[in-house]
């Protein structure tokens, strides 16, 4: 061999080498921010069901040190979550400092645990995003290769806390770049690989426990009818997100902004409990009641529908970490077992209530992110079965479409015009 083609096997060892050590670190990252959340968030809703009325303090606080941190420890920065990373791939620019790693995990996890109504994965995805950047800094080398190593960062964050590494690498080609690189794909899979590894190894845990056995084809047009309905409940989120971002955004008073928001999300948690954190355990109430349900529980499961698009807006308006990604899946389980419910009712159509509420996850998060195959890998993985791929890949498609046809942005693609004017 020349000395050409050493070099650049050389280098080819290197990039890898830096993608496994990227994925071995973004599996801590997430699997800590998932563990530590998971416990804090327990401890808090304990003490919560001896003092309801605790509510009423608890996001205040979480969105005070937030605010605290953010302005003494991290430069008075805010941020912006998938659209840093976004910038950094697709702009060129160095806009994921290595100080975006605490700062992202610390404000996602006091988001999360003092009640804000979102989750840690947006939080996650930017922290070991960054963690591929900073190993792209460190070796001059590896800087023409940052693209692929915050790609692998962010696949591997992905993977670790859903325990999903297909769901992880279509992130990566679906919402972020569609780089062809032979090269590009396989550091990502590297990463992918090393972080599952660890993550099955010390931190697996069943999300979810339900048993899904079959489905029928004479189930597909309600299954098309619940694709439409989560594509418009996607919108409904998706705009609720950028309105109260630019609501609270008009506030030139911090404090203002902490008080109002913090009491707006007490006052929806204290009257629907449900809405408190990312919503898991939420999920889990849905899947203990899919074998009996009926009318009886109905209004409170509307009700949950509705508000959770305006108490995860608030959460993130009022200076909250996170992103649609929990909240898409809480809102999708909640919609599916609601169709399934009132057909069942008032049709008679014998249709299966927790296939429906996976389908409703898978296709919420669709048409929220844009992303249907990510959707899909990454909910037959919470079900640890592909039993229900074909009705979800029909679902989620669905959701896509209908989502981009009535708004054809989603949070993480929509630009003010403000902005767009300025850049003319």
């Amino acid at each position: 061999m020349n000395s050409y083609q050493i070099k650049k096997i050389r280098r080819v060892a290197a990039v890898l080498l830096a993608a496994a050590i990227v994925g071995v670190l973004s599996a801590l990252v997430a699997d800590t921010l998932k563990v530590v959340t998971e416990h804090y968030e327990e401890i808090f809703l304990g003490v919560l069901h001896q003092n309801h009325f605790l509510i009423f303090i608890i996001p205040l606080i979480g969105l005070s040190t937030i605010h605290v941190l953010r302005y003494f420890l991290f430069h008075n920065k805010s941020n912006k979550g998938i659209k840093e990373v976004l910038d950094t791939i697709n702009k060129n620019g160095n806009t994921l400092p290595s100080y975006k790693i605490p700062s992202h995990y610390f404000n996602g996890l006091l988001t999360v645990i003092f009640g804000g109504s979102t989750g840690i994965e947006v939080s996650t995805v930017v922290s070991t995003a960054a963690i591929g950047a900073l190993s792209s800094r460190k070796v001059s080398y590896l800087r023409k290769y940052r693209t692929d190593l915050v790609c692998a960062g962010l696949a591997a964050g992905v993977t670790a806390l859903f325990n999903a590494p297909v769901a992880g690498f279509l992130f990566a080609f679906e919402v972020f770049t569609r780089r062809k690189s032979k090269l590009h794909t396989i550091s990502v899979v590297t990463a992918i690989l090393t972080s599952y590894a660890i993550t099955r190894l010390f931190f697996y845990k069943q999300v979810f426990h339900f048993t899904v056995t079959e489905w029928h084809t004479e189930a597909l047009p309600y299954i098309a009818l619940l694709g439409i309905l989560a594509g418009l409940n996607s919108v409904y989120l998706t705009k609720s997100v950028l309105f109260f971002k630019k609501f609270f955004a008009s506030f030139r008073n911090d404090y203002i902004r902490i008080i109002g928001g913090s009491l707006l999300i007490s006052t929806l948690v204290f009257f629907v409990p449900n809405l408190y954190g990312e919503g898991y355990e939420g999920i889990k109430h849905v899947f203990s009641q899919v074998n009996v349900p009926s009318m009886t529980f109905m209004l409170p499961l509307v009700a949950v529908l509705l508000l959770k698009p305006i108490a995860t807006s608030v959460t993130l308006g009022a200076g909250g970490d996170g992103g649609v990604f929990a909240p898409s899946l809480f809102i999708g389980a909640f919609l599916g077992l609601i169709v399934c419910v009132v057909l069942n009712h008032y049709f008679g159509l014998g249709l299966i209530p927790v296939n429906f509420v996976l389908i409703g996850m898978a296709a919420v998060l669709s048409g929220s992110i844009h992303a249907p195959f990510t959707s899909i890998f990454l909910v037959c993985a919470l079900a640890d079965n592909y039993v229900l791929f074909i009705p979800i890949v029909i679902a989620c498609l669905i959701s896509k479409w209908v989502a981009h046809r009535v708004f054809p942005y989603s949070v993480y693609t929509y630009q003010p015009k403000v902005a767009l004017k300025s850049t003319i």
